[in-house]
């Protein structure tokens, strides 16, 4: 074997991969298919929905002499330190390797959300802080540093990022998404997947396709979107992601849309997917998706049915185990009840993915590096940064922020002294600590309360929890009060606790009837307020919560989206001032708990009117953020008579700190389509920036619009460029426009093709 063509690196992958198939068994074939869980509980709930009730069985021994495609999750599984981890799985897969005829090593996967989810591994902020940010640079910093460390494991592919687009607030996965709006979701989400590719890592999109859209916010339930936000909402930000980032696999939702699954729709997996845009990477089933086709969904009879509906849909990959591409689809294919074709179709594109990742190669060493450090200083400052620039200032009205350095303060709140809460579902302490409670945390996690006491070394702070997360318990309001009588100020430190299917308030599984702050914590604020002390409330959530009852009884309000181990001093700094807030709202902030779902993109029958007594409109909007420093927007430029359908102009302005201190400002750019032949959203993003000025300092941003941009599905399904007339606005918010460009769009009606134009460039430079 070892001078076989399959072998040689100069030849080109695809003829390896051709020579190697064709040498091959079935049983060896759909070995490349499917992956194994060692060390996967078989009872209670583990780590993934209804893993013991589909633990597969199988020999191990027996299995992995025919190969094996796919090692599930040898670090996030249980607690295990990382360096004789990495041991572990190297010593797996030279057995692998050892058992097989061809020497093959597993891709091994794992999951990479918010950070390498292993003990020990640095606990970045949560996808929705990344949104808050409106910094890809930044996130793609972030996305390189988790690639290296998993590389560094042994790990080939990582299951992110999550690029579903928000559609209603009380889905318990909000925490995982990057925001409620498609192009900041998609461009995040490309920044990751560049970050983490050029460390050598397969990023996996998910969920494909449709998974936000559930009925009632329920996790898994029937997707309800039309084929207009399907195409408008759903999927661009998948279609940037494999285009501009170069993500190399993609996870198939659990959903079904209209009656079809997404694990068993060809035309979404294949027609769209691969002959559409031209996708050539691996399709992996989300954990035992294939198996609730026929468990859940009941569009399969058996497992071997599931096997064959999820083949021809285009699934490459069963994960997390093999109940359905293991003995089922053996003996499917034997009996001519599932074509031999559709495996050698599956089992080429996962050995090309070999290929490209050096594991078809003689030389192919799975030895670890001798020291890892998943917890480098270099990652904690990319955390801290990213928690910094993730805080939201919502509401200062009055200045109270920053606190004075030396005042009285009474911090009061469950999630004040909880390191727990400045974590994510998908965070390892969050997600498989729960089930190991006498292990500890691994990493340093500052909380609020440490971080403030830090931060004020001069102030008097006090501490009073006041209630739990969620449970009804209002004993402690007593003293929680007193600490905030004897204070100048109270900071309220609320929000929710990540866990997995009901055992959190937010996280996979915990969807919501209402976006009420949980248990009896919004109980605890009244009394709090109605002491007639300053109240600052900060927010540690993983979903936006209804505010309006509290809309002017508050000093200050801050809000950060579960911001990760260094997230306590991030938060600790903006309440000093050390930190000049600069982060913008991914969601918007409703102003009534009730009244879902409902997000910035509404067409005019979405919005506010007189036709019901019911306001819609955000309690804070989309984009929304406020800062310690003000800015000056001057000279702006960008009134055109009119461009072509397939034309471009420039939109120019300069941004100055007219404030005493240095901040970010994020400038903005939506659409307003006044008549289109469907209805659109009243507005919508299609660009922007992120400046960083000092105090006194100016810089000038362009926007390099072209009518791609204004493109949207028209009535035959068919996404096209209108003309017409168009508004370019430059906003603060969505809600908050501070320069308008008015411009028509002349020409023919033009369709466009998968090249057509995903981005609005910018490009900064001095001001004069």
């Amino acid at each position: 074997m070892t001078t076989a063509p399959w072998r040689d690196p100069a030849l080109p992958a695809a003829a390896r991969v051709d020579d190697l198939l064709s040498r091959m068994t079935l049983e060896e074939k759909t070995a490349q298919l499917y992956g194994v869980w060692v060390g996967a509980a078989t009872d209670g709930d583990g780590v993934a929905p209804l893993q013991s009730e589909m633990a597969a069985d199988y020999d191990y021994d027996e299995l992995i002499n025919h190969g094996l495609g796919q090692l599930t999750r040898s670090y996030g599984t249980a607690p295990v330190d990382p360096a004789l981890g990495a041991q572990a799985l190297a010593s797996a897969q030279r057995r692998i390797a050892a058992a097989g005829r061809f020497g093959i090593p597993a891709v091994a996967h794992e999951e990479c959300l918010a950070g390498f989810t292993a003990w020990g591994a640095t606990a970045y902020p949560v996808p929705l802080a990344w949104g808050a940010t409106f910094d890809p640079g930044l996130v793609e910093e972030m996305a390189r540093r988790i690639g290296h460390d998993l590389r560094a494991a042994g790990v080939h592919q990582g299951l992110a990022p999550v690029l579903d687009v928000v559609r209603d607030p009380r889905w318990g996965r909000v925490e995982e998404t990057i925001g409620e709006d498609p192009y900041l979701v998609g461009t995040i989400g490309t920044a990751y997947v560049r970050g983490l590719e050029s460390a050598g890592v397969i990023a996996t999109l998910k969920h494909f396709a449709g998974y936000a859209s559930s009925a009632g916010a329920r996790n898994l339930a029937p997707v309800r979107a039309g084929v207009r936000e399907f195409a408008d909402v759903t999927l661009p930000p998948f279609e940037m992601a494999l285009r501009e980032g170069g993500a190399r696999s993609v996870m198939a939702a659990y959903t079904d849309t209209d009656g079809i699954p997404a694990s068993a729709d060809p035309a979404l997996l294949t027609g769209l997917l691969r002959e559409e845009w031209g996708f050539t990477g691996t399709v992996v089933a989300d954990y035992f998706g294939i198996a609730f086709l026929q468990t859940l969904h009941r569009v399969a009879g058996s497992p071997a049915e599931a096997a064959h509906a999820a083949l021809t849909a285009g699934i490459d990959v069963e994960l997390p185990s093999l109940n359905c591409y293991g003995r089922p689809l053996l003996e499917a294919v034997r009996t001519g009840e599932v074509p031999e074709s559709l495996v050698d179709r599956a089992a080429r594109r996962v050995l090309l993915q070999k290929c490209e990742l050096g594991l078809l190669d003689e030389d192919w060493d799975p030895e670890p590096a001798t020291a890892l450090d998943l917890d480098s200083a270099a990652n904690r400052d990319v955390a801290g940064r990213l928690a910094q620039e993730s805080v939201v200032l919502l509401d200062n009205p009055d200045g109270l922020l920053p606190l004075a350095p030396d005042t009285r303060i009474a911090v009061v709140g469950p999630r004040a002294a909880d390191a727990l809460a400045m974590l994510g579902c998908y965070s390892f302490p969050s997600h498989v600590l729960p089930r190991h409670p006498e292990v500890p945390m691994g990493i340093d996690i500052p909380t609020v309360l440490d971080a403030l006491r830090t931060e004020l070394p001069d102030a008097k702070v006090t501490f009073a929890e006041g209630c739990g997360v969620s449970d009804p318990d209002a004993s402690g309001f007593e003293e929680a009060v007193a600490r905030a009588s004897e204070a100048d100020v109270c900071v309220a430190v609320l929000g929710d606790r990540a866990g997995l299917f009901g055992r959190g308030t937010s996280g996979e599984g915990c969807d919501v009837t209402d976006l009420r702050l949980p248990g009896v914590q919004g109980e605890l604020l009244d009394r709090l307020v109605a002491t007639g002390v300053p109240v600052v409330l900060v927010l540690l959530t993983g979903r936006p919560y209804a505010l309006g009852r509290w809309q002017g009884r508050l000093g200050a309000v801050v809000q950060a989206f579960f911001p990760g181990e260094e997230g306590g001093p991030a938060v600790a700094g903006v309440l000093s001032g050390r930190v000049s807030p600069s982060g913008r709202l991914p969601v918007s902030v409703p102003r009534e708990p009730g009244g879902q779902p409902w997000t910035y993109l509404q067409p005019p029958l979405g919005l506010a009117g007189e036709v019901s007594n019911l306001d819609p409109t955000p309690l804070y909007a989309f984009g929304h953020g406020r800062s310690y420093t003000t800015f000056a927007w001057e000279d702006f430029t960008g009134t055109t008579p009119g461009i072509t359908t397939d034309g471009s102009c420039d939109l120019s302005l300069t941004v100055r700190n007219t404030g005493d201190r240095a901040g970010a400002e994020v400038v903005q750019l939506y659409l307003h389509d006044p008549v289109a032949s469907v209805t659109r959203p009243d507005v919508r993003l299609i660009g922007y920036r992120r400046l960083e000025l000092e105090p006194g300092a100016a810089a000038r941003v362009t926007f390099r619009f072209h009518a791609d941009l204004s493109a949207f599905t028209d009535r035959s399904g068919t996404r096209v460029v209108e003309p017409g007339a168009l508004e370019l606005r430059l906003a603060a918010s969505s809600a908050e426009v501070r320069h308008t460009a008015r411009l028509r769009l002349t020409g023919p009606v033009r369709p466009l093709g998968p090249d057509r134009r995903l981005r609005c460039e910018t490009e900064v430079s001095p001001a004069e």
